[in-house]
């Protein structure tokens, strides 16, 4: 199946395409999301099947949006990864006995995660070494300026400008990834 043909048997909720591609074929993608966006365990399934539920609501709406201009598995892994930072608070690791903490009305602690992710950013944004896949990222993720506006910053058209992004944001996940893997390796020095 090509990725259009994976695309509209999700929508029309084809039980064994949907189970062989969100439970076998993305696993390895959304376990390395998982590791990349929670700092607790978090359990597949869960993560699945919260993910299925945003990318089918009001009728597979989102889904209806993938173009082909990359491929599925690059769409639904910068999809997951914004929509799970958006979300990663607000989580609850099911093996966890204890209650959650409501933060909710406590702007200082957003103030924090904000200024955190900020210098997170900032810090992945060194070691990128095309200046101009930083400029991309910063304005049309970060800005969240209009694709045409950006494209006449550049010189370019919008659709080599999604081309370079997409290119920027691998090459960001990759230090990303490389940076938690030193982590990791740190921590149990």
């Amino acid at each position: 199946m090509n990725d259009q043909q994976i695309i509209d048997a999700l929508i029309a909720r084809d039980e064994f395409v949907t189970r062989l591609f969100f439970f076998e074929k993305c696993r390895p993608l959304f376990s390395s999301i998982i590791r990349y966006v929670f700092s607790y365990e978090v359990d597949y399934d869960e993560f699945v099947n919260e993910f299925y539920l945003y990318m089918m609501e009001n009728d597979a709406h989102r889904m209806r949006q993938f173009q082909g201009r990359s491929t599925i598995y690059q769409w639904m892994k910068i999809i997951a990864i914004r929509y799970f930072i958006a979300k990663r608070d607000r989580m609850i690791d099911m093996a966890s006995k204890d209650a959650p903490i409501d933060n909710s009305n406590d702007k200082s602690t957003d103030e924090e995660r904000s200024m955190a992710a900020k210098m997170d950013v900032e810090y992945l944004f060194r070691f990128m070494a095309n200046e101009r896949y930083v400029y991309v990222i910063k304005r049309l993720v970060l800005d969240e300026a209009e694709p045409k506006v950006v494209a006449q910053e550049l010189d370019t058209n919008v659709d080599n400008l999604y081309n370079i992004k997409k290119r920027a944001i691998a090459a960001m996940t990759r230090i990303a990834l490389i940076e938690i893997d030193r982590d990791e390796k740190e921590i149990i020095r």
